[in-house]
């Protein structure tokens, strides 16, 4: 039985030490390798929205890269990694760990190793998932006006347009880019596409908003409800007169001091009948 692997990147930390607890093929002459514990950020394949950390693991003064690490799962004793994982991360009857993607077959289990993640490309993608939470919440806030029925609303009340129609997210170093669908189903539901005609003016107003709040300087935390995998985390930014709470697995900063400023542009395209619309976000560091 292999036990669920302990993460420790959601408080920060970008060095950890551990026990090999399994190997196995991951197919083109490398290696998943799983340990107890690790402080290395996997990709999850569900919902690919922030890339792996990159690093290496290290046993005594060899170093070995880390090419790619990636969220495994286990049932009756069978471990499947990456893209072979046929369940959301969190699904009850499976245990869930990081395998870390290796060349060779350099280790083995009981090997003791320390993980070391790039912690300038870390603060880099923290910086983006930031940014990506907060321009989702300032674009919902611009957008709240376009909404002619009731639906669901967003960490701060507005009604959640990021939530219903996002159809990619990708955090990138200082930045994010997502993709939204405006088509039958969200105009069904109520929201009106004409909001969309001024574009310039949408990221004038989302920019601004955006600013106000990096101005405060607000604290951010995640607060997880244990230390694996599968166990809820929650980020938490202390915005002005209440506090952001949504759902997240990735990383972040430690407060939005940390940060100068969070832009956001948008480009559209005429989609099978529909419309795309793309908010790229560009994120400079304090």
């Amino acid at each position: 039985m292999i036990p669920a692997t302990v993460v420790t990147y959601p408080g920060g930390a970008t060095t950890s030490r551990g026990t090999v607890l399994h190997v196995a093929d991951a197919g083109d002459g490398r290696t998943a390798v799983v340990l107890d514990t690790t402080a290395f950020h996997p990709v999850d394949t569900a919902w690919p929205d922030q890339p792996a950390d990159r690093g290496a693991l290290v046993a005594g003064s060899v170093e070995i890269p880390v090419v790619d690490a990636v969220v495994g799962a286990v049932r009756d004793g069978e471990l499947l990694i990456g893209r072979d994982v046929p369940v959301r991360t969190g699904t009850p009857g499976w245990t869930f760990v990081v395998a870390h993607v290796v060349d060779g077959n350099p280790v083995a289990a009981g090997d003791e190793l320390e993980v070391r993640a790039d912690a300038a490309f870390r603060g880099e993608l923290s910086a983006g998932h930031t940014g990506c939470h907060l321009a989702a919440l300032a674009l919902d806030a611009a957008l709240a006006g376009a909404w002619r029925k009731d639906v669901p609303v967003d960490a701060l009340g507005a009604p959640g347009f990021d939530a219903l129609a996002i159809q990619e997210s990708r955090i990138l170093p200082l930045g994010s880019r997502d993709v939204y669908r405006i088509g039958k189903s969200l105009r069904r539901k109520g929201f009106d596409p004409a909001a969309l005609d001024d574009l310039d003016g949408l990221a004038a107003g989302v920019n601004g908003r955006l600013a106000e709040w990096i101005a405060t300087g607000a604290p951010v935390r995640i607060e997880p409800d244990g230390d694996t995998l599968a166990d809820r985390r929650t980020w938490v930014c202390e915005l002005p007169g209440t506090a952001a709470r949504i759902p997240c697995g990735g990383t972040h900063v430690a407060s939005l001091g940390d940060l100068d400023a969070v832009t956001v542009a948008f480009t559209s395209t005429a989609v099978d009948g529909a419309v795309e619309l793309v908010m790229t976000t560009m994120v400079t560091r304090a």
